[in-house]
Protein backbone atom coordinates (compact mmCIF):
# COMPACT_ATOMS: atom_id res chain seq x y z
CA UNK A 1 0.00 0.00 0.00
CA UNK A 2 0.72 3.49 -0.82
CA UNK A 3 1.25 5.56 2.83
CA UNK A 4 1.53 9.57 1.98
CA UNK A 5 3.38 10.75 5.71
CA UNK A 6 3.48 14.79 6.43
CA UNK A 7 4.57 15.86 9.32
CA UNK A 8 5.64 19.47 10.86
CA UNK A 9 8.96 20.48 13.07
CA UNK A 10 7.22 18.51 16.26
CA UNK A 11 6.97 15.90 14.45
CA UNK A 12 10.23 14.86 12.49
CA UNK A 13 12.03 12.88 14.17
CA UNK A 14 8.92 11.05 14.63
CA UNK A 15 8.00 10.95 11.19
CA UNK A 16 11.37 9.59 10.22
CA UNK A 17 11.06 6.85 12.89
CA UNK A 18 7.48 5.94 11.43
CA UNK A 19 8.67 6.33 7.42
CA UNK A 20 11.42 3.23 8.08
CA UNK A 21 8.84 1.22 9.72
CA UNK A 22 6.21 1.53 6.42
CA UNK A 23 8.76 1.02 4.04
CA UNK A 24 10.06 -2.32 6.43
CA UNK A 25 6.72 -3.78 6.47
CA UNK A 26 6.90 -3.12 2.51
CA UNK A 27 4.28 -0.08 2.38
CA UNK A 28 5.73 2.71 -0.85
CA UNK A 29 5.85 5.62 1.47
CA UNK A 30 5.49 9.17 -0.06
CA UNK A 31 6.65 11.91 2.72
CA UNK A 32 5.69 15.24 2.18
CA UNK A 33 7.70 16.71 4.29
CA UNK A 34 9.62 18.69 6.27
CA UNK A 35 13.01 17.53 5.01
CA UNK A 36 14.70 18.84 7.90
CA UNK A 37 14.03 20.72 11.10
CA UNK A 38 12.71 23.95 11.03
CA UNK A 39 10.92 25.00 14.50
CA UNK A 40 9.07 28.32 12.44
CA UNK A 41 7.63 25.94 9.54
CA UNK A 42 4.46 25.83 8.65
CA UNK A 43 2.45 22.56 8.63
CA UNK A 44 -0.59 23.24 6.41
CA UNK A 45 0.84 23.04 3.01
CA UNK A 46 2.76 19.95 3.98
CA UNK A 47 -0.23 18.10 5.21
CA UNK A 48 -2.29 19.49 2.48
CA UNK A 49 -0.23 17.88 -0.20
CA UNK A 50 0.27 14.08 1.55
CA UNK A 51 -4.14 14.44 1.68
CA UNK A 52 -3.95 15.54 -2.40
CA UNK A 53 -1.73 12.46 -2.46
CA UNK A 54 -4.23 10.46 -1.09
CA UNK A 55 -7.23 11.86 -2.92
CA UNK A 56 -5.30 11.62 -6.28
CA UNK A 57 -4.32 8.07 -5.49
CA UNK A 58 -7.98 7.57 -4.67
CA UNK A 59 -9.28 8.99 -8.15
CA UNK A 60 -6.58 6.95 -10.05
CA UNK A 61 -7.57 3.49 -8.17
CA UNK A 62 -4.42 3.52 -6.19
CA UNK A 63 -4.85 1.84 -3.08
CA UNK A 64 -3.34 4.72 -0.59
CA UNK A 65 -3.90 6.13 2.83
CA UNK A 66 -2.16 9.01 4.79
CA UNK A 67 -0.53 10.12 8.42
CA UNK A 68 0.15 13.42 9.41
CA UNK A 69 1.51 14.73 12.60
CA UNK A 70 2.22 17.67 14.84
CA UNK A 71 2.26 18.38 18.31
CA UNK A 72 -1.27 17.63 18.96
CA UNK A 73 -2.42 16.45 15.73
CA UNK A 74 -5.47 18.72 15.35
CA UNK A 75 -4.08 21.67 13.07
CA UNK A 76 -2.58 18.62 11.12
CA UNK A 77 -6.12 16.81 10.62
CA UNK A 78 -8.03 20.34 9.69
CA UNK A 79 -5.53 20.99 6.82
CA UNK A 80 -5.77 17.46 5.85
CA UNK A 81 -9.89 17.59 5.66
CA UNK A 82 -9.55 20.84 3.36
CA UNK A 83 -8.91 18.26 0.68
CA UNK A 84 -12.24 17.63 -1.55
CA UNK A 85 -12.65 13.54 -0.67
CA UNK A 86 -10.73 13.31 2.17
CA UNK A 87 -11.92 11.93 5.43
CA UNK A 88 -9.39 12.57 8.48
CA UNK A 89 -9.33 11.58 11.60
CA UNK A 90 -7.43 12.15 14.97
CA UNK A 91 -6.32 9.12 16.67
CA UNK A 92 -5.28 8.78 20.01
CA UNK A 93 -5.95 5.07 20.72
CA UNK A 94 -6.22 1.58 18.96
CA UNK A 95 -9.89 1.80 19.23
CA UNK A 96 -9.92 5.27 17.28
CA UNK A 97 -7.76 3.71 14.46
CA UNK A 98 -10.46 0.94 14.64
CA UNK A 99 -13.58 3.17 14.43
CA UNK A 100 -12.00 5.97 11.73
CA UNK A 101 -11.91 3.05 9.14
CA UNK A 102 -14.52 0.70 9.97
CA UNK A 103 -17.47 3.86 10.78
CA UNK A 104 -15.87 6.68 8.98
CA UNK A 105 -13.98 4.86 6.44
CA UNK A 106 -11.06 7.69 6.89
CA UNK A 107 -8.19 7.85 4.45
CA UNK A 108 -6.14 9.78 6.85
CA UNK A 109 -5.47 9.92 10.62
CA UNK A 110 -3.43 12.64 12.07
CA UNK A 111 -1.68 11.60 15.72
CA UNK A 112 -0.07 14.00 17.90
CA UNK A 113 3.45 13.52 17.95
CA UNK A 114 4.04 15.20 21.92
CA UNK A 115 0.99 13.19 22.87
CA UNK A 116 2.60 9.36 22.20
CA UNK A 117 5.58 7.64 22.08
CA UNK A 118 6.70 6.15 18.62
CA UNK A 119 5.28 2.72 19.79
CA UNK A 120 2.15 3.85 20.43
CA UNK A 121 1.83 5.50 17.01
CA UNK A 122 3.01 2.57 15.17
CA UNK A 123 0.35 0.70 16.96
CA UNK A 124 -2.46 3.56 15.51
CA UNK A 125 -0.95 3.31 12.33
CA UNK A 126 -0.48 -0.83 11.84
CA UNK A 127 -4.26 -0.87 12.97
CA UNK A 128 -5.23 1.95 10.97
CA UNK A 129 -3.81 0.11 7.64
CA UNK A 130 -4.90 -3.31 8.61
CA UNK A 131 -8.83 -2.35 9.60
CA UNK A 132 -11.15 -2.28 6.70
CA UNK A 133 -14.10 -0.20 6.14
CA UNK A 134 -17.25 -2.28 6.90
CA UNK A 135 -19.55 -0.92 4.46
CA UNK A 136 -22.38 -0.55 6.71
CA UNK A 137 -25.17 0.61 5.13
CA UNK A 138 -25.50 3.41 7.76
CA UNK A 139 -21.70 4.45 7.42
CA UNK A 140 -22.17 4.50 3.66
CA UNK A 141 -25.51 6.76 3.56
CA UNK A 142 -23.71 9.00 6.35
CA UNK A 143 -20.81 9.20 4.34
CA UNK A 144 -22.31 9.74 1.14
CA UNK A 145 -23.95 12.97 3.21
CA UNK A 146 -20.91 14.18 3.95
CA UNK A 147 -19.44 13.79 0.17
CA UNK A 148 -22.27 15.61 -0.92
CA UNK A 149 -22.12 18.59 1.56
CA UNK A 150 -18.82 18.91 0.57
CA UNK A 151 -19.44 19.22 -3.27
CA UNK A 152 -23.20 21.02 -2.32
CA UNK A 153 -22.97 23.21 0.61
CA UNK A 154 -25.75 20.95 1.34
CA UNK A 155 -27.83 17.63 2.26
CA UNK A 156 -30.78 17.56 0.74
CA UNK A 157 -34.08 16.52 2.74
CA UNK A 158 -31.46 17.10 6.02
CA UNK A 159 -32.58 20.53 6.91
CA UNK A 160 -28.86 22.24 6.23
CA UNK A 161 -28.80 25.13 4.60
CA UNK A 162 -26.40 26.08 2.02
CA UNK A 163 -23.48 27.75 3.39
CA UNK A 164 -23.56 31.22 1.68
Amino acid sequence: MRIHIATDHAGLEFSQTLQKHLADSGHEVIDHGPTEYDALDDYPAFCINAAQGVALDERDGVDSLGVVFGGSGNGEQIAANKVPGIRAALVWSEATSVLAREHNNANVISIGARQHTVEEAISFIDTFIRTPFTNDERHVRRIAQLGEYERTGTIAGKNVNPFS
